[in-house]
C-alpha cells in the first residue's frame, strides 16, 4: 500500500507509524502489530515498525511517522512510502529453538541480535529471548557468540594505548559507588580509563545515574575521545554512543522482567569492555546471603569470566568481595554522589567502607598494569586519594563532561526511623534495601533514596536514627514507609 508521509512530531523511542483503522484492516495489522515500510525507490529490505491506529492524525491517503521512523529512513515531507504487513522474523523460530533446549549457532545469534537492533523483534519477543536464556541457560560457546554479536551490533572506541583499564561490578549491592573513585585514582596515576557505565537495572542507582546528577553522560564517540585525551578518563552512559545498542535494548526489557540471565550478564559486561578497547579488566563480584549471588555462584562466574578473558586475549582479574550489607551511607543518585565526593575530598566522617573497597579495586588495577609491584597497589591508591590528586582529577573529568560539582539536592519529603532502646545491628537485606529505595523513587528521581547511619555490628543508643527515607512524593514516601515496616530490611540483636 502506497501512502504519503505525514510527520506527526512524536518521539517514541522506536520506529512507529500511524495508520487509519481502515488501512490497518486492509493490511491485516492490529494495534501493536508490525509493518514493513520503505521508500518506493528502495529495493532492499524495508524498516520494521510498530503500528498504532488513529483516524485523526492520518487520513486514508497518509501514513503518520514518528521522529525515529523519519530519521531512520531519512524521509522528506510528503514522500511516498510503501507500507506492507511485516513477515514474522525468522529469529522468533530461533528463540523457540533455545526454549526447546537446543544450542544456538553463531549465525543464529547474529540473526537474533540483528533483529533486536533493527526493531524487527518487539518488546515481548525480546522478553521471550531473555526468558529462554534465563530458563534454558547457554553454553560458554553460545556466550562467546552472543558477546561477538552484541559487540558487532554497534560502534567501538579505539585508543591505541596498551594501558587502557576498566573495572566492572555485577551489581546488586546498595551504595557501592566505587567506580567514580576508582576512575579518579587510576586516571590521576596516568592510566586511561574510558568508563562506559550502565543505568541501574534492579538497584537504586548505577554509575551513569549518579554522574548524571552533576554532568552530561551522553556524548558522541569523537567527543569522548577528546574528553579522554584531556583527562585520561570519562564516565558516560553507553546507551547514547551506539556502542553495543543491542545490549541497551535487552537491558531495558530485563528491567521490566527483573531478570538477569547469566549469559546476558557475561555478554553485557564483556561486550562493553571490548567495545571500549580495554586491555586490563577487573571484575568485582560481590557475594552474600542477600547479594545477587552466593559464594558458590560467584566462583562459578569467576571461572566463566576468566575463560572469556583468555578467549578474547585480555588481561583479566576477577575479585570476589563479601557483601552482606550496603556500602557507604547514601543509597540513590544524589546521596551516593555525596558519599563519593566526601571520600574524594576526605571530608570528616566519610564512609570508610566505600574508601577501603575503592582503594582495594584501584590498587589491583595499578598492579595489573605494572605501575607498582604486587602488594603495593593499595598504598599507591591511598596516597593518590589522600593527597587530593584523585579529587582534582574527578573535578577535571566532571568539567570536561560539561558539569560542575555542587551540593546535593535532597527530596522534599522524608521520614527518619529511630530506635526506642539501645540496639545492635545484626544484618541488612540488600535486596529489600534496594526495593525500598526504588519504592521511594530511585533512580528516576535523583534526589530520592535512603541514608543509613550505622552498619552491621555497630550499636545505636535510644533515640538514634537508623535510616532516613527521602522521596519527591508523599504517596511514594507512604508506600516506602509501609514497605519498611512490613519487610523489615534491617535486623537487630
Amino acid at each position: 500500500m502506497e501512502l504519503k508521509t505525514k510527520f506527526i512530531g512524536l518521539t517514541t523511542g522506536i520506529p512507529v507509524i500511524l495508520l487509519t483503522q481502515k488501512n490497518a484492516d486492509k493490511l491485516g495489522i492490529t494495534v501493536g502489530g508490525r509493518a514493513e515500510v520503505k521508500k518506493t525507490s528502495q529495493k532492499d529490505k524495508g524498516l520494521s515498525v510498530i503500528v498504532d491506529i488513529s483516524n485523526n492524525l492520518a487520513t486514508s491517503k497518509e501514513v503518520g511517522v514518528s521522529k525515529e521512523t523519519k530519521n531512520r529512513l531519512n524521509l522528506k515531507k510528503g514522500q511516498i512510502l510503501d507500507v506492507n504487513l511485516a513477515e514474522p522474523p525468522n529469529s522468533l523460530i530461533l528463540i523457540k529453538k533455545k526454549l526447546n533446549k537446543k544450542e544456538l549457532s553463531e549465525k543464529d545469534l547474529d540473526e537474533i541480535i540483528e533483529d533486536v537492533v533493527d526493531n524487527s523483534l518487539s518488546g515481548p519477543e525480546i522478553a521471550l529471548f531473555i526468558s529462554a536464556m534465563y530458563s534454558r541457560g547457554m553454553t560458554l560457546k553460545e556466550t562467546v557468540y552472543l558477546i561477538k554479536s552484541i559487540l558487532e551490533s554497534g560502534n567501538e572506541l579505539k585508543f591505541r594505548n596498551k594501558f587502557v583499564v576498566d573495572k566492572h561490578c555485577i551489581g546488586g549491592i546498595p551504595g557501592n559507588r566505587t567506580t567514580p573513585i576508582v576512575v579518579s585514582i587510576c586516571a590521576a596515576a596516568g592510566l586511561l580509563m574510558p568508563k562506559n557505565s550502565s543505568r541501574a537495572i534492579t538497584s537504586a542507582a548505577g554509575t551513569a545515574d549518579v554522574i548524571e546528577t552533576i554532568a552530561k553522560i551522553e556524548f558522541t564517540l569523537s567527543e569522548i575521545k577528546k574528553i579522554v585525551k584531556r583527562t585520561n578518563a570519562c564516565m558516560v552512559w553507553g546507551g547514547a554512543l551506539g556502542i553495543v545498542p543491542a545490549d541497551s535494548k535487552i537491558i531495558k526489557i530485563e528491567k521490566s522482567l527483573k531478570l538477569d540471565p547469566e549469559a546476558q550478564l557475561l555478554a553485557s559486561i564483556m561486550s562493553k569492555k571490548l567495545a571500549s578497547d580495554s586491555n586490563f579488566i577487573l571484575i568485582d563480584i560481590p557475594y552474600g546471603r542477600t547479594a545477587k549471588v552466593d559464594r558458590k555462584k560467584a566462583l562459578h562466574l569467576k571461572r566463566k569470566f576468566e575463560r572469556l578473558g583468555k578467549y578474547f586475549h585480555k588481561k583479566m582479574k576477577v575479585v570476589l568481595t563479601r557483601a552482606n550489607e550496603p556500602i557507604g551511607n547514601g543509597i540513590g543518585p544524589e546521596l551516593e554522589l555525596r558519599d563519593v565526593i566526601n571520600v574524594l575530598k576526605q571530608i570528616e566522617n566519610y564512609p570508610q567502607d566505600l574508601e577501603q573497597k575503592s582503594i582495594f579495586l584501584a590498587g589491583n588495577l595499578l598492579e595489573m598494569v605494572g605501575k607498582v609491584s604486587v602488594g603495593e597497589g593499595m598504598s599507591m591508591a591511598k596516597n593518590i586519594l589522600s593527597s587530593g590528586e584523585a579529587y582534582k582529577k574527578f573535578k577535571q573529568i566532571i568539567e570536561a563532561q560539561k558539569g560542575k560539582i555542587r551540593g546535593i539536592k535532597l527530596a522534599k519529603h522524608k521520614k527518619s526511623f529511630i530506635v526506642k532502646r539501645k540496639r545492635k545491628i545484626k544484618s541488612f537485606d540488600n535486596q529489600k534495601i534496594n526495593a525500598l529505595a526504588r519504592i521511594a523513587g530511585c533512580p528516576s528521581y535523583k534526589s530520592a533514596g535512603l541514608y543509613i547511619y550505622k552498619h552491621v555490628g555497630e550499636t545505636l543508643d535510644k533515640g538514634d536514627k537508623i535510616l532516613t527515607i527521602y522521596s519527591e512524593s508523599k504517596t511514594r514516601l507512604k508506600h516506602a514507609i509501609d514497605y519498611y515496616k512490613k519487610a523489615k530490611p534491617i535486623k537487630f540483636k
